[in-house]
């Protein structure tokens, strides 16, 4: 009789940062703006009731700021990530059964979901697009996805 293991399953929450300040064109690392710090708290809420166990963000303002009011809340240090520079396969070995919020940019989250795919499936997010949630779940090495808009 095969004994029947349970299987592993990771989960990756990928959001884009929240609306940023646009006051000033020039500046390359604005914080967010009034709806940003509401839709960051909102994603707090929309996180609430899954047990994270990992938070991810690139070394932006906007986007430790759009993780922090989650970071917070479940008490989980933001380690942050180079999207240019992320070894894709390590990423996941060292994220194994856990669920993870993982927050970049409109070209970086996509591009990140891909990877984690393994093919192109996302463009890039639209500019006004500050309220798209991918879910990449890995079950036995198997990825399947989901986009969900929290508007």
């Amino acid at each position: 009789m095969e004994i029947k293991k349970d299987p592993v399953i990771s989960t990756f929450y990928f959001i884009r940062h929240a609306e940023k300040d646009r006051t000033n064109p020039e500046n390359r690392d604005p914080e967010l703006n009034q709806d940003g710090l509401g839709r960051a708290i909102k994603w707090a809420e929309v996180f609430d009731p899954i047990q994270m166990d990992a938070i991810y963000s690139t070394n932006y303002e906007r986007t430790s700021m759009t993780a922090a009011p989650t970071s917070v809340k479940k008490n989980i240090t933001i380690q942050y990530y180079d999207p240019s520079n992320v070894d894709i396969e390590a990423f996941k070995a060292e994220n194994e059964g856990q669920n993870v919020l993982v927050v970049g940019h409109s070209n970086t989250t996509p591009e990140f979901v891909n990877n984690m795919l393994g093919f192109e499936k996302y463009e890039h997010i639209d500019d006004s697009d500050n309220s798209s949630l991918f879910i990449v779940r890995i079950i036995d090495g198997e990825a399947t996805d989901i986009r969900l808009q929290m508007d």
